[in-house]
């Protein structure tokens, strides 16, 4: 418990911290939020009614106090473009994100730790080199270069999938089930290749580690298979680092789904801040950077939690 209380201490203070930025920031945006939303030639007891609805009418300071006294209460505000609660805007753009950033995930550790097993099973040959060269090459890529490359040449000069949207504005039932995910495989792609490096290679150096321990050499020596030596005993203990990467991993695909979803025009949390920052909408953009925030710091929660339950060396350390 006590070790489960400390990591929640530093979740909370990382989430204050979140908090406390994304709120300043989004106030040193150029331009009136209030002229985003009225008419310019609005006179100045109309943009000063404005100003006092939207909450912009007293010093930044008291803005902050206010916004943490509503954010304890679960209230994250009215929109100012659209007039209803910020919770109503985010909810109805959550799920999509969720279907991406899981999707992404599953299928990420589904093909990292298999091609993480194959390079270390064949280390220092030319298949370990050309995973390993893919893993790096992968990782220094940016979201929105794969996204576009993608784009180009599955969607524009092959045709195979769709290059926005969700899904089928016409499409119902099964249809509408199989054109979702059409729609999905680009962005989830372009997630999948930036992610995968960091599984791969961390599952390649931790196994090729575990393969050298001593159970190991006496289960070879005992006469027990490769295969099983490798998928039993040895993965048992290399997959342990792989569970704190899959929280690591999540600020980096939350960050990318982000800016995915807006190359692809895919109606998220991603989509819905590119939409604010135009709009100068700040109490969406405040809570979608609090939502998406309270994410990461959850899942890192979680993984700690995770970890020190396979490992109590971490619990006592």
């Amino acid at each position: 418990m006590r070790f489960i209380g400390l990591r929640l201490a530093r979740g909370l203070l990382t989430l204050w911290f979140a908090v406390t930025v994304t709120f300043f920031l989004v106030r040193l945006l150029p331009g009136d939020p209030v002229l985003a939303v009225a008419d310019p030639n609005m006179t100045e007891e109309l943009r000063q009614k404005l100003l006092a609805d939207f909450g912009l009418d007293k010093p930044l300071a008291a803005q902050y106090l206010d916004y943490l006294g509503q954010l304890v209460q679960g209230n994250l505000g009215m929109s100012f473009r659209q007039s209803i609660p910020v919770t109503t805007v985010l909810m109805e753009r959550l799920p999509w994100t969720l279907i991406l950033t899981i999707s992404a995930m599953v299928v990420t550790i589904a093909l990292g730790i298999p091609l993480g097993v194959l390079a270390a099973t064949r280390a220092k040959g030319w298949l370990d080199r050309v995973i390993q060269l893919t893993g790096v090459t992968a990782q220094s890529l940016f979201v929105p270069s794969v996204g576009i490359l993608l784009m180009y040449v599955l969607g524009v000069w092959l045709g195979w999938f769709p290059i926005g949207g969700a899904v089928d504005l016409d499409a119902t039932g099964l249809g509408a089930t199989l054109s979702m995910l059409h729609h999905l495989v680009l962005p989830c792609l372009s997630l999948v290749f930036i992610q995968l490096g960091g599984y791969v290679l961390t599952m390649r150096t931790t196994l090729i580690e575990a393969l050298g321990e001593d159970y190991v050499s006496l289960a070879k020596a005992k006469g027990v298979r490769r295969g099983k030596v490798v998928w039993k005993h040895a993965l048992r203990n290399a997959l342990l680092p792989t569970t704190t990467i899959a929280g690591l991993q999540l600020g980096t695909l939350v960050g990318g789904a982000v800016l995915t979803e807006t190359i692809y025009a895919y109606p998220g949390i991603g989509r819905a801040i590119y939409e604010a920052v135009g709009q100068l909408d700040f109490p969406v953009l405040q809570g979608a950077f609090v939502l998406l925030a309270a994410a990461v710091v959850a899942a890192n929660l979680i993984t700690d939690v995770a970890y020190g339950i396979l490992d109590p060396r971490v619990r006592t350390s």
